[in-house]
């Protein structure tokens, strides 16, 4: 479909560390690719989500207002950060299992 999900994999949120604060864009916001979507504050650091490609923010994550650990609990269901529709056109993404070959890739170095 048009509307694609932008989150934090289960991967990242157990770098980040527990979740306090989520920044996130309201609707309508808009971002050229590469641009700071919204950032994840934890104990440990500020993590920042990066636009995958021109897009607006067509919904956030209002539970996360009040409840930012979702994202640690349920990073890639229930703890989606902003669903955004791409302004020209949809990105090339890695498929998970690129993504996990990825992370065993640079854990070996």
């Amino acid at each position: 479909g048009d509307v694609a999900v932008i989150g934090i994999s289960d991967f990242a949120q157990s770098e980040l560390g527990e979740i306090q604060y989520c920044d996130l864009p309201d609707e309508g916001a808009t971002f050229k690719a590469t641009e700071t979507v919204c950032t994840l504050e934890s104990v440990k650091a500020v993590g920042q989500v990066f636009a995958p490609a021109d897009c607006e923010v067509v919904a956030k994550n209002e539970l996360l207002d009040d409840e930012p650990t979702i994202v640690n609990n349920s990073p890639e269901e229930q703890g989606w950060l902003v669903k955004v529709k791409f302004t020209g056109g949809a990105p090339a993404l890695l498929e998970r299992a690129a993504y996990e070959k990825h992370l065993e890739d640079t854990k070996e170095e």
